[in-house]
């Protein structure tokens, strides 16, 4: 004998995907049928394991006014203030035992009730469909008392008939979420674990005759510029598209000149899906996408994808988002050069593939499916090799299809990420091949491409790139014949990436390189009362993964990092170099498919950073892969004798949908001549007097040498050498990367920790000359460094000199001075901006005069590191002083030091003192894209090796 003392749960655990919902179709937004929104408040219950309460909430006229309440969409741990748990954060690891398809007792439950009222004209025929757009990760659904039936595939959507179960007056729709499920160990997606209704919920009426499951077929033929379009319906209707003069049923196809869809040229016709009990809006756009000649073609070209991957996130409301976020993620891609988008790693919100569709971007639509998890016990148990759980992929390839099947912008359907291989992959594969032919497949752990059409790899070094593009990466014969993209490279996490005009350069080479997608588009911080915005581990969570979770190149507010700044410049479309003496501009277009006709070009001449003249272009609407070259007006005369540059930038002519006109699409800049060097006659000689020397407008320590004041401006700490800098993300590198994560073998070296001996101090009769050794605790390597000061009784110049000693076996991480000012805020400077550069970072910056305050110089990572910054500097203001470099110097000013900034985890740690410190670095090492990917590349290595550079100081006041 037996019995149950508690609500059955087997179908949490159950490895297939659901029981009671309806057959996958295509999402549209709306057609003339009536709909009701469910969104808005719910009451919770929030219970710790999936069998604690009974079912009995779900029946009518249950009491739940003593229930807290929610919002749907949303995550229940992100509401509440933790009354309801907290988030969890892992890269890969299960934060439950692996131990397929069970998950843990402690479950965290919560059920949600919404009782609502059908409005007084909801019509009386036909029936109705209760939609789910995301759940995570398991729900069990009842309307009215009765169980409509339990479903997994947090990201994917599930409907429901319940048009018998409706009923004029109240209605209860009571849903069971549970965290955890059977389905979890498809969803180990680098991201917050945030259990929840975190997408809409909506009644549908469905008319009698209403419309079914449709596919829209338009193709596009480039030899004739003919479109053929062809919608097949469940239901027998009629297309209409007006401005193609086309009226044909349902299945019927039609030919027509038509202009093609294109992510740089996105146009859409507007028509119409009439049966006889529904209208439903279209938005067709004309494509073909197909496999030819090793390469991916669209509309007979060559595509170059300039990605991103993009996991939706909100700092408040997690992957709840609202349209306009939605639409603000896609005008801030179209504005900065993007071209593609890979959802990952699960479908969008559809709403996002409308925007896809109508502003333009090529996008991956990635199934609902990762295990990477599994890769701790080397693929054992996987699901995607193991035939009990292929329904369950089976049903989530064919929800995302279905779903998504009619949007222009999707040329790819991706099988998942990090999943391992086997046959259920294979399975998807096949089936996704056999429903829709007209688009490729994609998966990146298919290195043998048994199962897709691309080759695909995440964050290959640029020398393996490069020999892919030659075709010598060895391989399968199949595999040597397709083409390559990199799904995911250039990690954008913290400081970076750098190394990206490298790559870009690799892309536009070799033909079967066809683009690459940055991991990621936005930092997945939470925003936090104390913190600021919290990240991994912040919510006492036993496992985590730190801060891998903000690696976007937005921050979590969706500013613009200085790592998307970077990327629209080296992924601009049109390429503008130039030969200054000579006063020729070369100009390249490298779109796929537009002319440069929607672009108006400007020139502007600058002496000394400061424009002098500028002017319009005229240059040729050139066609795709075209040049021209395009000659400058003479120079303007101007009797500074200063340094003149030319500057080209190619803006919008007019307004488009996704900006204004006169935004700056593309720009070069190149100097007219070579930038005049300060001459310094040493003049005056040290003074002794007392403890002091006096040189110049400068007075030292006579014992130390330390400077102390230049004319009225008092020096808070003296100039000396620094090579220390707060390690990126991409210093500390990845776990794996043990042999070159910089970050580490700098603090084993010491270099965090440097000592000072001073040797000797001499005042001659031109120059002030202090003698130390820079070096580290417990080791013999040192470096030897002579600060020279002269003057000109004016200006105070000092000459560093480095000389290495003994066998220094890393890079250094910077090379240059560092100093304290009392007073400083305003900061003005002539060189690269306006934002931070470094060697590999540093495309985005334009030479010119900038100004700024010492705050508006930092550079908010969500976790603390070396920022802000700025190349080529000719000299800088502030604090009363300018400083001149010879030869350019980067700078940076803050109000904390380096070792503070070292130690602060967020960025309410970072309280300013009562210094700011200044840095003039005559080298920086380079940052590359370590904390994933490749550290920079040797070219950008800071060599332990002599140097010598020049400061030349003056005051302003």
């Amino acid at each position: 004998m037996s019995f149950r003392t508690t609500p059955s749960v087997d179908y949490v655990e159950d490895v297939s995907p659901g029981s009671g919902s309806l057959p996958p179709r295509a999402w549209y937004a709306s057609s003339d049928a009536r709909s009701l929104s469910l969104n808005g408040s719910w009451r919770f219950r929030l219970s710790a394991t999936a069998g604690t309460e009974d079912d009995s909430f779900a029946e009518e006229g249950y009491d739940a006014g003593n229930w807290a309440e929610v919002t749907v969409p949303g995550h229940w741990v992100l509401q509440g203030d933790g009354a309801f748990g907290s988030p969890i954060y892992t890269n890969h690891l299960y934060p439950f035992p692996v131990d397929p398809p069970y998950v843990p007792t402690e479950n965290p439950t919560g059920d949600h009730l919404r009782v609502f009222d059908l409005p007084s004209d909801w019509p009386s025929d036909g029936g109705a469909v209760l939609r789910f757009d995301g759940v995570e990760s398991c729900a069990r659904v009842w309307l009215n008392g009765t169980e409509l039936g339990e479903f997994k595939g947090s990201r994917l959507a599930h409907e429901f008939a319940v048009g018998e179960l409706l009923k004029p007056g109240s209605n209860v729709l009571a849903v069971r979420v549970h965290q955890w499920s059977a389905g979890s160990y498809l969803e180990d997606q680098d991201q917050w674990w945030l259990p929840g209704i975190f997408r809409d919920v909506t009644l549908l009426h469905r008319p009698s005759g209403g419309a079914g499951d449709f596919f829209v077929h338009a193709s596009y033929d480039h030899t004739t510029g003919e479109g053929t379009l062809r919608v097949d319906s469940d239901v027998d209707g009629r297309v209409s598209v007006p401005a193609l003069d086309i009226d044909v049923a349902t299945g019927e196809p039609v030919t027509v000149a038509v202009r093609p869809w294109t992510a740089e040229t996105p146009k859409l016709y507007d028509g119409v899906l009439v049966t006889d009990g529904e209208r439903v809006p279209l938005r067709i756009g004309f494509r073909t996408v197909v496999l030819e000649d090793g390469l991916i073609k669209v509309n007979g070209k060559a595509v170059l994808f300039k990605g991103v991957n993009r996991h939706e996130w909100h700092p408040e409301h997690g992957r709840a988002l609202d349209l306009e976020t939605m639409r603000e993620d896609v005008l801030l891609m179209k504005r900065h050069n993007l071209n593609a988008v890979r959802t990952s790693h699960y479908p969008p919100h559809p709403a996002f593939l409308d925007l896809c569709d109508e502003y333009g971007l090529w996008v991956i639509d990635e199934c609902d499916l990762e295990t990477h998890g599994f890769t701790e016990q080397d693929w054992r148990d996987n699901p995607v090799d193991d035939d009990r759980w292929t329904p369950a992929l089976l049903d989530r390839a064919a929800r995302m299809v279905e779903r998504d099947k009619n949007h222009p912008s999707i040329v790819f359907w991706s099988l998942g990420n990090e999943a391992g291989t086997g046959r259920g992959l294979t399975a998807m594969a096949e089936w996704i091949h056999g429903r829709d032919p007209e688009r490729l497949v994609h998966y990146e752990g298919d290195w043998n491409c048994r199962d897709t059409d691309v080759y695909s790899r995440m964050y290959a070094f640029h020398d393996e790139v490069e020999k892919i593009g030659q075709q010598l990466d060895g391989g399968t014969h199949r595999r040597r014949e397709l083409p390559f993209i990199q799904c995911e490279y250039a990690h954008a996490m913290g400081n970076g990436p750098g190394g990206l005009a490298d790559y870009q350069e690799l892309f536009e080479k070799y033909e079967r390189l066809q683009g690459a997608f940055v991991w990621e588009w936005i930092d997945h911080g939470v925003r936090h009362a104390e913190l600021g915005y919290a990240y991994g581990g912040d919510f006492g969570e036993e496992l985590h993964d730190g801060n891998f979770v903000c690696d976007g190149l937005v921050f979590p507010d969706r500013t613009p990092s200085p790592g998307l700044i970077e990327y629209k410049k080296v992924i601009e479309p049109v390429r503008i170099e130039g030969d200054g003496p000579n006063g020729i501009v070369h100009v390249t277009n490298k779109q796929d498919f537009a002319d440069l006709s929607a672009l108006a070009f400007e020139w502007s001449c600058q002496v000394d950073g400061e424009t002098v003249e500028s002017g319009s272009l005229a240059v040729p609407a050139l066609a795709p892969g075209e040049s021209a070259e395009v000659k400058l007006p003479e120079p303007p005369v101007d009797g500074r004798g200063g340094e003149r540059q030319w500057t080209v930038r190619a803006l919008l002519a007019d307004d488009t949908a996704w900006a204004a006109k006169g935004h700056v699409v593309a720009w070069g800049q190149f100097a007219v001549g070579a930038r005049p060097l300060p001459s310094f006659p040493a003049t005056d000689r040290p003074v002794p007097d007392g403890g002091r020397i006096t040189l110049g407008p400068a007075g030292f320590d006579a014992r130390t040498g330390a400077l102390l004041t230049i004319g009225g401006v008092e020096v808070g700490a003296t100039p000396r050498l620094d090579v220390w800098r707060a390690p990126t993300d991409n210093d500390d590198g990845a776990e794996w990367q043990t042999d070159t994560r910089y970050g580490t073998l700098w603090r084993t070296l010491g270099l965090h920790r440097m000592r000072h001996r001073l040797v000797s101090v001499e005042a001659g009769d031109d120059a002030l000359t202090v003698r130390t050794r820079v070096a580290p605790a417990a080791r013999e390597v040192g470096l030897d460094t002579v600060y020279r000061w002269t003057s000109d009784g004016e200006r105070l110049r000092l000459t560093v000199s480095v000389t290495p000693e003994g066998d220094w076996t890393v890079p250094l991480p910077r090379l240059g001075v560092r100093f304290g000012l009392a007073e400083a805020d305003r900061v003005e400077w002539f060189g690269g901006g306006p934002g931070e550069a470094y060697p590999d970072t540093g495309k985005a910056s334009m030479v010119g005069r900038w100004q700024s305050t010492v705050d508006g110089l930092q550079t908010p990572y969500v976790r603390p590191q070396e920022n802000g910054a700025r190349a080529d500097v000719r000299w800088v203001e502030l604090g009363g002083l300018r400083i001149e470099g010879d030869p350019e110097f980067w700078f940076t000013a803050r109000r904390w030091t380096t070792e503070q900034l070292d130690a602060a985890r967020h960025r309410t740690d970072l309280t300013a003192g009562d210094t700011v410190w200044v840095n003039l670095d005559h080298g920086q090492h380079g940052i590359g894209s370590q904390s994933c990917g490749p550290g920079p590349l040797p070219q950008y290595f800071l060599k332990a090796e002599p140097a010598e550079f020049s400061f030349v100081f003056s005051t302003t006041r």
